[in-house]
């Protein structure tokens, strides 16, 4: 079947983002965001590819109120993105946790809602939120099928070896602390349009997948599958983020503890006020950052080397962990776009035969493409990543195959 329409739901604590994609061809009808639900005057915003723009501004108390309003934006007779509500064929969601109860994405049942909400412990700041996107759009499409795409799923091929820590056992066997892993869509994704694009088949090919935001993780993809990947428990172990700490001796936690920091604050701190923000002392926008190295900020400067430091130790992990690896993908805000970033991890890579090319690097610019040398035995490629475009593929494939 031909021309189906396949609404995507990003669902937060306080905002909502969507996106409508005719299905298969991939084409986005355009998308939008409800933002500030629950706290006073909020408002939604959407746009088409024509750049025609819907803009609305009230009270939006509840996620309830914010899906009777994207109802409202989708269905406008002069800047809306369809027709009626009868043209969405299937609703897709964005779940951040599913623990290691999918490995893949499944349509939502009463087992599915039951393991989401039995996962709240694992992501409370998320599962609660995107349980409350798929009850509202249940309510809003009655009788269309809903998908469950799962951040962590991707990851669960990962074998023990690497997802368990130095732990006793049984706070795996009573608490299922282990590795868990995100950004598994995304890496998923440019993984497949890394591979299509190079002309290699997915099985025999070895990548590194390093997504690179205010939020970044680098996965270890080996014939298509995950391997190994640098998020753990929580989105905060791992590289040096916009504002994450990342990886760090779990004893600095009980040293500041002992100093009068509260669980709290250590917690805020680790989370919202370290990594690149911290380090800088000016921002966690790396364009901030880069305009003080500019104008010879000495601490701009190291940031960025910290960053580029963490992320190549990790890369050099991984090219032992697939012992060949094929291909390096940069992706994310910071992966797609900073030129520099990406010329300071690969910097002393050389000797594992990761050869940027520095003009491509510099013409490439923000889209897909290869930026290593032609001599390099790894390719090295920018692949601007699709987590919607994703979620809508999966969306189809499980309603319409």
């Amino acid at each position: 079947m031909d021309g189906q329409a396949i609404l995507v739901i990003n669902c937060g604590s306080s905002s909502l983002k969507y996106e409508v994609y005719e299905m298969p061809a991939g084409t986005s009808l355009g998308k939008g965001t409800v933002e500030r639900i629950g706290m006073g005057t909020g408002m939604i915003t959407q746009e088409d590819p024509s750049d025609r723009e819907y803009y609305l501004e009230q009270e939006i108390p509840d996620h309830g109120v914010a899906m009777s309003l994207v109802q409202k934006a989708l269905t406008d007779p002069e800047k809306g993105l369809i027709q009626d509500l009868s043209r969405i064929s299937g609703v897709g969601h964005r779940v951040v946790h599913g623990g290691e109860s999918y490995s893949e994405s499944v349509i939502i049942d009463d087992d599915v809602i039951a393991a989401i909400e039995n996962n709240i412990e694992l992501a409370p700041l998320h599962n609660p939120a995107n349980l409350t996107g798929i009850q509202e759009s249940i309510k809003l499409f009655p009788g269309v099928k809903q998908v469950a795409v799962f951040d962590t799923a991707f990851h669960q091929s990962i074998q023990p070896s690497a997802y368990m820590y130095g732990l006793p056992r049984e706070l795996y066997d009573r608490f299922k602390i282990r590795r868990y892993g995100f950004h598994g869509t995304s890496h998923r994704y440019v993984n497949r349009v890394a591979v299509e694009h190079v002309k290699r088949s997915v099985e025999n090919t070895n990548v590194i997948s390093c997504h690179l935001g205010n939020g970044a993780s680098i996965t270890a993809i080996g014939g298509g599958k995950s391997v190994d990947t640098s998020m753990g428990f929580t989105p905060l172990e791992g590289l040096v983020m916009g504002t994450r700490s990342g990886d760090i001796d779990p004893a600095i936690i009980f040293y500041l503890l002992e100093r009068g920091y509260t669980p709290e604050e250590v917690n805020t701190l680790l989370n919202k006020k370290s990594g690149v923000y911290g380090l800088s002392g000016i921002s966690n926008d790396f364009r901030d950052i880069q305009k003080a190295v500019e104008n010879g900020d000495k601490n701009a400067e190291e940031t960025l080397e910290v960053f580029a430091h963490r992320v190549r130790r990790y890369i050099g992990a991984y090219m032992a962990e697939l012992v060949k690896v094929d291909l390096l993908v940069f992706t994310g805000g910071v992966g797609q776009y900073d030129i520099d970033v990406r010329e300071r991890i690969c910097r002393r890579l050389e000797n594992l035969g990761i050869i940027i090319d520095i003009e491509k690097n510099r013409n490439n610019g923000p889209g897909l493409g290869i930026i290593s040398a032609d001599y390099s035995p790894v390719t090295i490629l920018v692949v601007p990543t699709n987590e919607e475009l994703q979620i809508a593929t999966d969306t189809h494939e499980l309603i319409f195959a």
